[in-house]
């Protein structure tokens, strides 16, 4: 079943690889999380300065060590003991990293990439900022269209991240979108890319595993 599965996804990843390409992105498809990182590591070069963008998908291929090891310098905001300030200036280092590197929240079959977050810092370095964007999107980040898009996005990422953060909000409690007006609310800012910046040389690395949610 497994097998038959594993099939079926590749298929759909690799007609949505054929997509992203005519629409202007740079595209690999990878089967696993070992191959993501590895051609992650083959696309930036030892001298760059990497921004990382708040991604479990990125923690769980492995690359942040593996980039730090070689002696890239790594810019990342998810470290303990951060005060405020610290965490907003970090954030705003990444906008300005050689290579950005993050997940994204949803992918149509079509190609259309689909953000929702709080603050924005991620979505703003996917569209200016940075030299260089890489995205890393596991295969059950892949909907049909722009409306299943918003619906996992608010009903399957939002509480899921607001369960992680330790949130109060009505999606950590009930576990779906309650379209609340907390001001803690963690999806206010959506962002769909139909096409890469005009001035962003932006990659998409399709893996054929599950990863970050």
């Amino acid at each position: 079943m497994k097998d038959l599965e594993s099939w079926l996804t590749k298929k759909q990843l690799e007609r949505t690889a054929e997509l992203l390409k005519e629409r202007g992105y740079e595209v690999f498809l990878v089967e696993d999380r070992e191959e993501a990182k590895n051609k992650v590591l083959s696309l930036i070069p030892r001298e760059a300065t990497v921004g990382i963008g708040g991604s479990i998908t990125i923690r769980e291929i492995g690359v942040i060590e593996e980039l730090e090891k070689r002696g890239n310098k790594v810019i990342h905001h998810w470290k303990e003991g951060l005060t405020p300030e610290q965490d907003l200036e970090i954030r705003r280092q990444e906008l300005l990293s050689d290579v950005f590197l993050s997940s994204v929240n949803a992918l149509t079959f079509s190609g259309e990439i689909v953000n929702m977050e709080a603050i924005g810092n991620r979505v703003a370095a996917q569209i200016f900022g940075p030299k260089k964007v890489i995205v890393v999107v596991g295969r059950n980040k892949l909907v049909v269209n722009l409306e299943t898009a918003i619906w996992r996005i608010k009903n399957i990422v939002t509480p899921l991240n607001a369960k992680r953060l330790k949130l109060e909000l009505p999606c950590a409690d009930e576990g779906y979108c309650m379209n609340c007006n907390h001001p803690n609310r963690i999806c206010r800012i959506t962002t769909i890319l139909e096409a890469p910046p005009s001035r962003t040389p932006f990659t998409v690395i399709l893996v054929n595993e599950d990863l970050g949610f």
